[in-house]
């Protein structure tokens, strides 16, 4: 640094690319997102203001992976456009050293916002299920949880908010858009909390849940969760090298609308429920399930720490499903007993046609690092392994149990 010459900013149009992202690639083949510089600046000022709640010289911490779409948008642009302190963290919320590793950044860098998958307060859930570690510091700053990456279960909602006592704010974004779609803006109008829900959709999405012939879902029916165009700023204008693409993925299915290809439902107060890939969506005899709506159900054992689920192949019903559950620590559980009691709670809570076939308890789940799991992976699929999985030895941990 002491050698070096200064540069100049080099002026840009708002429409050149900023940067381009590959998507998680849970389907092994990813997408070259496209971000515009003016959209994009524009989108993340405005929400770290709205949604966030963040002013200039506070403190901000997205406790993410920066070449994740969350690192790039607020550990790097959102924070510096406002004014605000960034915390680059390297580590994991739990064994680094211990669950405590993200109430230490918070109380030593009195972070008043932290931003994070529910991945991450699922393993310190597991790690530690009393938050004991939580009262060796002081968390005093910390204003606001927010949680985005994946469904965020209600038992994991529930357990952040009475161990932390602050709003944890759920909300719901893609690589694609670079911010959030749905969500509480907390520094605008904080919205009642609905567990379950990311609330209602953000200025300038047009939320439509659509049917398979195109039309509008009434209150409380599931379809696919669309956005009428034009989009927002901040959102993808193309895919890199790849209009057709970009055409055929995202605009084509329903016209005049963007497919997030996620399923899921607006409530009669309009807050939008998201139940998972629509590709996540098992046929069983006939009946379509989201497999969010089965992991719900399996997450509010006690002894869960986290699942998922998976369709599998059946020559009777078409597909079954089938769970893999990983246990909170220091659970010590008949597994025979627990499987019935989960395969129960799956028929009272979702219904007799989505009974469990099959629950098999694991060490771990193979995921990318924003939470999302690799359910082909899971079901046994021979699909290429993304660069972005989280812990590739899990896999090796779990063919012996995966069906052939």
């Amino acid at each position: 640094m002491v050698g070096a010459e200064p540069v100049d900013p080099v002026p840009v149009a708002a429409t050149d690319p900023l940067y381009v992202l590959y998507t998680s690639g849970t389907t092994g083949k990813p997408k070259g997102i496209v971000r515009d510089n003016g959209g994009h600046a524009v989108a993340l000022l405005w929400s770290m203001r709205n949604v966030y709640d963040v002013q200039p010289g506070d403190v901000y911490w997205a406790a993410s992976d920066v070449g994740w779409v969350v690192g790039h948008s607020y550990i790097v642009y959102g924070p510096l456009l406002l004014g605000a302190t960034t915390v680059l963290y390297e580590g994991k919320p739990v064994g680094t050293p211990d669950p405590g590793a993200f109430w230490r950044v918070i109380a030593e860098h009195r972070v008043k916002a932290l931003f994070t998958a529910p991945t991450a307060f699922r393993a310190i859930k597991k790690e530690d299920p009393d938050a004991t570690y939580l009262g060796k510091y002081d968390v005093s700053s910390l204003k606001h949880l927010f949680l985005a990456g994946e469904r965020l279960d209600p038992d994991t909602y529930q357990w952040a908010a009475e161990k932390l006592g602050i709003p944890v704010i759920d909300h719901w974004w893609q690589t694609e858009t670079g911010w959030a779609i749905a969500a509480n803006p907390m520094g605008l109008q904080p919205l009642p909390v609905k567990p379950g829900s990311p609330t209602v959709p953000m200025p300038g999405y047009d939320v439509r849940v659509l049917a398979p012939d195109g039309g509008e879902c009434g209150p409380d029916e599931e379809g696919a969760i669309c956005v009428k165009l034009p989009l927002p700023p901040g959102t993808l204008p193309t895919l890199w090298g790849d209009d057709e693409r970009y055409v055929a993925s995202y605009l084509t299915d329903f016209p005049g609308h963007y497919l997030t290809g996620d399923g899921g439902y607006l409530d009669e107060d309009g807050y939008l429920f998201v139940m998972g890939r629509t590709d996540d969506v098992i046929n069983v005899a006939g009946h379509r399930l989201s497999t969010g709506s089965i992991e719900a159900a399996l997450s509010g054992h006690p002894a869960a720490a986290e699942c998922a689920v998976v369709g599998v192949a059946d020559p009777l019903k078409g597909q079954v499903s089938r769970g893999f559950v990983v246990l909170k620590a220091g659970v010590d559980v008949d597994p025979q007993r627990l499987r019935a009691e989960l395969v129960h709670l799956v028929r009272g809570q979702v219904g007799p046609v989505a009974a469990v076939k099959q629950v098999d308890i694991v060490a771990g789940l193979p995921k990318t690092r924003s939470g999302k799991t690799m359910r082909g992976i899971a079901d046994g699929r021979d699909e290429p392994v993304p660069s972005t999985i989280e812990d590739p030895a899990v896999l090796d941990r779990l063919r012996p149990i995966l069906r052939p």
